[in-house]
């Protein structure tokens, strides 16, 4: 076998130990409204007071996104922010995709907000006997599943459900029939089943997609536990969480069910796939109040999340934090009323907040392109027709029109300024 250079050697070591640990994180954000602002001329302002035209192409540049999260409903009712049917996801999945980004799926299961207090069957499901809802969550799920990897925008996350802490699918809204409890027995082999079948698709269309099962009582360390253990035979990779201050507690409360749910589940991975806090008044209804800790102002919101990140840096097992809404921009537009006030852009001009650029610290640093053999601007050394790879080997449609970063091509690693 022929040896190795020295150099070659080094740089070798170089990528491999940044790649494996580019792996070990994602940061990025549930960014579903998107479309909606762009339909209504949203005003969006960089740090550097210029205006963003292309905000997908921001939050994986800018901002430092390397995933995003889509919701997706079967079709859409009543509901603040209930636009996405799988005509709205399709075109901004492939945008995502297009972006560098990895794409995040989350089936709501439903026409309307699925939560830990709603989750009600699509209105054109509600006469389905047991066995052809059964069927339906399967022949759904994998004709989505299909539609967006002939798209161009085959997810790389699928979450098999919103925050189903107390199962899925329970009737027609107001029917809480098929209700579930982490400390009862009713209803858990029915939720199961729906589970497996969600699941059964997405292997079968998607089998390099991680598959995701997102709960959110997040402070009751107990009760979270008892329900992926009750789920324990489901085929999924990922346990998601939902991490809100004012409804889940402190952070400390947060890292007591991480690190819970790390020893007893130590085969799976854990996300935090929804977060956020407030940039200008505090939820009146909350459970609990930090304004004492991080106003409710920007400066609150930045001290919130920096404090997060450092907390998911010291978890081995946690792979991935995702915001939720930091797209929300009030400014001149009235796409989303209420206001919500938990978005990464300031509501009085759109310039993007300082918040918005703690999320990426939680990704390791690129090493110096100066100080690398093998890595030049992308206009000397590029080959815009030959394969190209991100640092962590996922073969990218094209070499042409990358946004800023590191990458492989023909043995060579190559910086994109």
């Amino acid at each position: 076998m022929k040896k190795m250079s020295l150099s070659v050697l080094a740089l070798f070591l170089l990528v491999s130990t940044f790649s494996l640990s580019a792996q070990n994180k994602y940061v990025g954000g549930d960014i579903s409204m998107i479309p909606s602002y762009e339909a209504s001329s949203a005003v969006y302002i960089d740090a550097n007071g210029k205006r963003i035209n292309d905000l997908v192409s921001f939050f994986a540049g800018d901002a430092g996104f390397n995933i995003a999260r889509l919701r997706l409903f079967v079709e859409v009712q009543k509901g603040v922010g209930v636009v996405q049917t799988l005509d709205y996801v399709l075109p901004l999945a492939k945008r995502v995709k297009d972006a560098g980004m990895k794409l995040m799926l989350d089936f709501h299961y439903s026409d309307t907000w699925a939560d830990p207090s709603n989750q009600w069957i699509p209105a054109s499901w509600a006469t389905l006997t047991e066995q052809q809802l059964l069927d339906t969550v399967y022949t759904y799920t994998k004709y989505v599943l299909e539609q967006l990897v002939a798209n161009g925008a085959t997810p790389d996350y699928i979450q098999t459900g919103n925050e189903i802490s107390y199962g899925m699918l329970w009737g027609t809204e107001g029917k809480k029939t098929y209700y579930c409890h982490y400390d009862k027995d009713a209803n858990w082999d029915r939720f199961r089943a729906l589970l497996t079948n969600a699941g059964k698709a997405c292997r079968e269309v998607c089998p390099e997609a991680k598959i995701i099962i997102h709960t959110e009582r997040t402070n009751n360390t107990t009760g979270t536990v008892k329900i992926y253990n009750r789920l324990s035979t489901i085929d999924y990779d990922i346990i998601g969480l939902s991490y809100y201050p004012e409804w889940h507690n402190n952070i400390a409360t947060l890292k007591r069910t991480l690190e819970s749910l790390a020893t007893s589940f130590p085969e799976k991975e854990l996300m935090i796939v929804e977060t956020g806090y407030f940039n200008n008044w505090y939820n009146k209804n909350a459970t609990y109040d930090f304004q004492t800790v991080w106003p409710a102002s920007p400066a609150g919101q930045k001290a919130f999340l920096d404090e997060l990140v450092e907390l998911i840096k010291s978890q081995q097992k946690v792979t991935g934090l995702l915001y939720w809404f930091p797209e929300e921009n009030p400014y001149n537009n009235h796409v989303y009323e209420p206001w919500y006030n938990h978005g990464l852009f300031n509501p009085n001009n759109g310039r993007v907040s300082e918040a918005m650029f703690s999320l990426k610290n939680l990704l390791p640093e690129e090493p110096d392109p100066s100080g690398v053999d093998n890595m030049s601007d992308q206009a000397a050394t590029l080959d815009k027709n030959a394969p190209v790879f991100t640092i962590d080997g996922r073969l990218l449609p094209s070499a042409r029109n990358l946004p800023q970063g590191i990458y492989l091509q023909n043995g060579k690693k190559i910086a994109v300024f």
